[in-house]
């Protein structure tokens, strides 16, 4: 390999490496957060900027049995996805709040999707600096540029949507009438026990989820995205909750009526506002989303 062909996809390389890396960090979802999940999502990116950098010059110098086994490689990626499902759903039963199957999905395809991106990184910088009339650092330099640009707009067009995006989140005043939970008006459960219904009256924040439109009602109305939100109020504030223990376990509920979601936490930490921005930053799981309006009955019925 000439000097010139190993700069271009050493930087191509370091390119597809890094727009992994500004995406791997341990975020309000609480994963990845050991270690070694840091290392396999690096090493996968690693791969994936490989298999992007190399393209180009397999093509270049006529190496199209190497360009093909590449095509091959690339398909792999896919058992990425299987791998992080099969690993969340191992943990699942370690879980006082699940995250619940809708989550565990969205969290594959997002992993897989981004091993994606950094071979898009990569490619861009190599084929740029392959078809730029430059002189060789100042190709490499431009490829490079290229590259992360082509990271920063695909991670924009890309972005996950959050529940703020499509739902008013406020606090909701709980309220008992006799052994009925309710949250402004959303019954949630029966509690039985006098004690346990004391505490959650004074330890206890109840939350209303009000969609924006029809299209949120419909996402909220998803089993699957209410776990996502209950999962992630209990990860970040804390939940007063141990196994069998179930009258403190967090509960999230739809108003049949209204399309309004209610939920109730008895959290460690009692601060409302923090709770408040916590399911606001939910992401919207993309195997929850629903768009009634944007066919011609849904939006009939919305008139």
């Amino acid at each position: 390999m000439s000097e010139g062909h190993f700069l271009r996809i050493a930087a191509a390389v370091a390119v597809g490496t890094f727009a992994r890396l500004i995406m791997l960090r341990s975020d309000y979802r609480q994963y990845p957060s050991y270690p070694h999940a840091y290392v396999v999502h690096l090493g996968l990116g690693f791969i994936a900027a490989s298999l992007g950098a190399l393209a180009v010059p397999a093509i270049v110098t006529r190496n199209f049995m190497a360009a093909s086994i590449l095509a091959l490689a690339g398909q792999q990626f896919r058992e990425v996805r299987d791998m992080e499902r099969r690993s969340l759903e191992k943990l699942e039963d370690t879980e006082l709040v699940p995250r619940g199957t809708a989550y565990i999905e969205g969290i594959a395809r997002v992993f897989e999707a981004r091993n994606y991106l950094a071979m898009a990184a990569a490619l861009a910088t190599s084929l740029v600096s392959y078809a730029l009339p430059l002189p060789r650092g100042m190709a490499v330099a431009a490829g490079a540029a290229c590259g992360l640009f082509t990271a920063a707009v695909i991670r924009g067009v890309f972005g996950r949507r959050v529940v703020g995006d499509i739902a008013v989140v406020r606090e909701g005043r709980i309220r008992f009438d006799g052994p009925l939970l309710s949250v402004d008006g959303i019954v949630l459960a029966n509690i039985g026990l006098a004690e346990a219904r004391s505490i959650i009256e004074t330890q206890g924040i109840g939350v209303v989820v009000e969609p924006k439109n029809d299209n949120a009602r419909a996402t909220l109305a998803n089993v699957g995205q209410r776990q996502a939100i209950v999962h992630d109020a209990a990860s970040i504030m804390g939940v007063r909750v141990d196994v069998s223990e179930r009258d403190f376990t967090p509960l999230m509920r739809l108003d049949i009526t209204t399309g309004r979601a209610g939920m109730v936490i008895v959290p460690m930490e009692r601060d409302i506002e923090a709770l408040l921005e916590v399911v606001r930053r939910v992401p919207v799981i993309e195997t929850s989303v629903r768009k009634p309006l944007a066919t011609r009955a849904g939006r009939i019925a919305a008139d």
